[in-house]
C-alpha cells in the first residue's frame, strides 16, 4: 500500500521566483571562483575537491527545486523538466514517478542515513585518512603534488605508524596507499558502509552533500546547498588537518601530530558532528 502524501503547499509566483534567485545567487558565489580557475587551468586543493570528488556538476547545484508536495503556480513545466507535471492548481513534482524509477537508491541511501543516525560519534581518528592517503610516498607521488608536505616523507611516516589509522570510511580508506592499508584498525568495504558509517566522521558528514543531490529533486534544492555548505567547511579542515603546507593558500595547519593540534581538530569534529546531524535528520524527514 502507498502510504499518503501529505497535502501540497502551494507558492505563488513571485514567493517561489523569489526563492529561487536567493537559491541561485547563493551558489553562484561558490560556482564564480571555481569556473575562474577551470578556465584558467588554475587547480585548487580545498575549494575545488567538492565539484570534481563528486559527479554533480555545477549547473546542477546551481538549478533549483522547490521538493515534494509544492505546488508553483504560474510555472512553466519547460523550465523544470520531465519529472513535473502541470495542473489546474500549478505545477508540481511528480514524486510517485520520482519514487518508482530510484526506488532501490532511494532505500540505500535512507537506510545507510538511519544507521548513522542510530551510532555515537567517534572523534579519534584526528585525520589520519589524510596521512594514510600519502604514507612511504615521495613528493612526486602524492596526489596534491604541487603542493609540498608539512613534513618530511619520513617524519609523515613516522607520525601515521605512532598514531595508528581508524578510519571507518570505505571511500576515505580507498585512497589509502598499499602499505598504509594495513595500519587501519578496520577493513571498510562498500557492503560494510552501512554497518561501519559513524557520525563524527568527517567524510561521512561531508558525503551528506552526495545523498542530497542524489534525493534531488524530491528535497529542496535548499538543503542540498546547506549540506553542501557544511561540506565545504569540512573539507577545511580536513585539508588544514593534512600533511600539506597549505599555508599560502590561507589555510593554517592544525598539526594533529601535536596534542594541541588533535584537541582543536576534535573540537572541530564534535562540531561538524552536530552539525550534520541536523542534516541528516532533515534528509530523513524528507524521505519519511
Amino acid at each position: 500500500m502507498t502510504a499518503a502524501l501529505a497535502p501540497a503547499a502551494a507558492l505563488d509566483a513571485a514567493d517561489w521566483q523569489a526563492r529561487r534567485r536567493a537559491h541561485e545567487q547563493r551558489v553562484d558565489a561558490w560556482l564564480a571562483p571555481h569556473l575562474a580557475r577551470r578556465r584558467g587551468g588554475v587547480k585548487h586543493p580545498v575549494e575545488d575537491f567538492l565539484f570534481t570528488y563528486y559527479s554533480h556538476r555545477p549547473a546542477q547545484l546551481r538549478r533549483w527545486h522547490p521538493g515534494a508536495g509544492v505546488v508553483l503556480r504560474d510555472a512553466d513545466q519547460a523550465e523544470f523538466g520531465r519529472d513535473y507535471r502541470a495542473s489546474a492548481a500549478g505545477l508540481t513534482l511528480d514524486t510517485e514517478r520520482v519514487r518508482a524509477r530510484r526506488a532501490e537508491s532511494i532505500d540505500w541511501i535512507r537506510t545507510l542515513l538511519a544507521a548513522t543516525a542510530g551510532r555515537p560519534a567517534h572523534l579519534g581518528c584526528f585525520g589520519m585518512h589524510e596521512w594514510a592517503m600519502v604514507y612511504r610516498q615521495t613528493q612526486d607521488e602524492v596526489r596534491h603534488n604541487a603542493w609540498p608536505l608539512r613534513l618530511s616523507p619520513a617524519a609523515t611516516a613516522a607520525v601515521v605508524e605512532e598514531r595508528g589509522v581508524r578510519c571507518s570510511h570505505f571511500d576515505a580508506y580507498r585512497f589509502f596507499t598499499a602499505p598504509a592499508r594495513p595500519l587501519n584498525l578496520l577493513t571498510p568495504t562498500r557492503e560494510s558502509q552501512h554497518s561501519l558509517e559513524q557520525p563524527g566522521c568527517l567524510h561521512a558528514n561531508m558525503d551528506l552533500y552526495k545523498w542530497a543531490y542524489k534525493l534531488s529533486p524530491l528535497v529542496t534544492s535548499e538543503l542540498v546547498a546547506d549540506c553542501f555548505a557544511l561540506a565545504r567547511e569540512i573539507r577545511t579542515l580536513d585539508m588544514r588537518a593534512s600533511p600539506y603546507d597549505l599555508a599560502d593558500l590561507g589555510y593554517p595547519p592544525v598539526r594533529v601530530e601535536t596534542p594541541e593540534g588533535r584537541a582543536e581538530y576534535a573540537a572541530a569534529q564534535r562540531g561538524f558532528a552536530e552539525r550534520a546531524g541536523t542534516l541528516r535528520a532533515r534528509l530523513l524527514a524528507a524521505l519519511d
